[in-house]
């Protein structure tokens, strides 16, 4: 059966990566999935999946997504009310929170219950932004998930980031790292699943983790 995967596009994350890997992703899968970067709302609307990467400051993203006539909405009306599944990336993942704290206050998606936070390593010799491999750790919930579940002991992601999703709701959350305390990898509820690492940039490991997006049916 042939799908749709759309990119969002507004101006904001590494979307030539992201399209790529999504791609290979698909083809070493055997899936007959279209990979389609766009910022209109028009096809999203008709999408059998979503991917809403991001890079950069949480409200700089948000207004990026406002910015455009249309978008947001038609991303809500896909992902809430048709059910289709939906892959946040980095502060994509990170837009589907209740609100951000990043240079004041802005309102999020509301998607999941938590709020994004600035990361507070208890090591004051770790560096923020945090940069690097760091290893997924599991919770019991991330262990079943059809995404997650790919995902082995001692696998490393790649992360490029000074802020995380602190959750009001445990059930959401899929996996951890550690980075001077406990960070925020991997949400997850209903059709919907995000990733504070870059999937894109995390070489065999992502792209495991994006075939089992690609194949997922929630």
């Amino acid at each position: 059966m042939s799908e749709t995967a759309v990119v969002i596009d507004y101006g904001s994350g590494n979307l030539r990566s992201a399209e790529k890997a999504l791609a290979r992703a698909a083809a070493e899968s055997g899936l007959n999935t279209e990979i389609i970067v766009t910022d209109k709302p028009d096809v999203v609307a008709k999408a059998d999946r979503i991917i809403l990467p991001g890079v950069g400051a949480f409200a700089d993203c948000r207004a990026g997504l406002l910015a455009i006539d249309g978008l947001k909405d038609a991303i809500q009306e896909r992902v809430r009310i048709a059910g289709k599944p939906f892959l946040g990336i980095c502060v994509g993942m990170q837009l589907m929170a209740v609100e951000g704290h990043e240079f004041g206050t802005h309102k999020g998606m509301g998607w999941i219950d938590g709020t994004i936070e600035a990361l507070k390593p208890a090591d004051a010799t770790l560096k923020i932004p945090h940069m690097g491999w760091n290893e997924l750790v599991l919770t019991d919930t991330g262990l079943t998930h059809p995404v997650t579940k790919v995902f082995a002991p001692g696998d490393h992601a790649y992360f490029v980031h000074s802020y995380h999703m602190e959750l009001n709701a445990r059930e959401s959350l899929l996996a951890t790292t550690e980075y001077g305390g406990t960070v925020t990898a991997i949400v997850g509820k209903d059709n919907m699943i995000g990733t504070q690492f870059h999937p894109e940039k995390s070489q065999a490991v992502g792209l495991k983790f994006l075939k089992a997006f690609l194949e997922w049916q929630p």
